[in-house]
């Protein structure tokens, strides 16, 4: 062969071998993809710890270290989240043990698949800061404003009617409606979580009636929770999401400017409210997912002083079998 053909000759086989390997990893890519598994979030609302979590697991790339696809959807609170849970439009959220423990006994069947919080740290009744009422009991027969019935703010507005002898009537205006609601005097109170709550604290707009962080008996207030379908069909799905979740949670307790970076980011907050919800809240929660059944029985407890009744007892409430294995980034 002359030398110029050989050359010609080695450019082919060049080409080829390097059209072979591209095509290699493009159907390794494909099969990648097709290896994920997707995953349906609901979140209760935009601006609520949940959403943190989730967020900065997707951002991290820990779902697809986990060989998911996590697909993130907000609800206007935590009642509608477990009802897209309940009808299967959704694989997760995160909720209370009293809202299981409801649901199991009207025929909705889902079970606590990791503990989150352990108390409504960063939660407040709150009202406008240039208010006229200055206690609880000025309330009576006022309206207060919820995200949703059946969700953890309709609680704590039910726990502040019977441990503070008041009665007013709980309005459901969903995550985003509480703060416009109450500033522009639909409603007298409201029952907020953080960072919102955060943040009108730092604007000094609104003023608090009752810290629930601190008024509260501890107990676990918030769970992630899974239908008891998905549960016992698709396990390995059920620790893989445990995983990914528990990772962003570590992830965000270990590097604090990234972790107030990520908060700003997500709940478009400023920096000084992000740094008050890592310190109020964040750093708070689960770092392990831990559920004890003391912990489940006091929390229904609260759930029955409130009025809520025909609740399953805590055993069936939730499983310790998927405890995560945080995903590192």
């Amino acid at each position: 062969m002359i030398p110029g053909e050989r050359k010609r000759a080695h450019t082919r086989i060049v080409r080829l071998t390097a059209a072979f390997i591209g095509g290699l990893a493009m159907l390794a890519g494909v099969q990648v993809a097709a290896a994920q598994e997707t995953v349906r979030i609901a979140l209760p609302t935009k601006t609520y710890f949940p959403t943190i979590i989730a967020e900065t697991a997707v951002r991290q790339k820990l779902f697809e270290k986990e060989g998911l696809k996590a697909e993130l959807t907000v609800y206007r609170g935590g009642a509608e989240a477990f009802e897209a849970v309940a009808a299967g439009a959704a694989d997760i959220t995160l909720g209370s043990c009293a809202i299981v423990a409801a649901g199991i006994n009207k025929g909705v069947k889902t079970k606590a698949i990791s503990g989150s919080g352990l108390g409504y740290n960063g939660w407040y009744l709150m009202v406008k800061a240039d208010s006229k009422i200055k206690d609880v009991s000025e309330l009576a027969g006022k309206k207060v404003g919820i995200t949703s019935a059946g969700s953890a703010s309709d609680l704590l507005a039910k726990w502040t009617v019977s441990a503070k002898k008041v009665n007013f009537t709980s309005v459901p205006l969903g995550g985003g409606g509480l703060v416009p609601n109450l500033l522009s005097g639909n409603v007298e109170a409201i029952v907020l979580y953080s960072p919102l709550s955060f943040k009108v604290l730092q604007d000094k707009t609104a003023r608090v009636l009752i810290d629930y962080g601190a008024a509260v008996p501890q107990h676990l207030s918030g769970v992630w929770l899974a239908s008891d379908k998905l549960i016992a069909t698709k396990p390995e799905l059920i620790q893989k999401i445990n995983n990914a979740l528990f990772g962003a949670m570590a992830s965000l307790k270990s590097n604090r400017q990234d972790a107030i970076k990520l908060i700003s980011e997500i709940d478009e907050i400023p920096p000084k409210v992000a740094e008050a919800e890592l310190d109020g809240n964040i750093l708070k929660l689960s770092s392990t997912g831990e559920m004890k059944a003391e912990w489940v029985e006091r929390a229904l407890d609260l759930a029955k002083l409130i009025g809520m009744t025909n609740l399953a007892p805590a055993s069936e409430v939730y499983t310790t079998k998927f405890m995560p294995v945080p995903t590192k980034p």
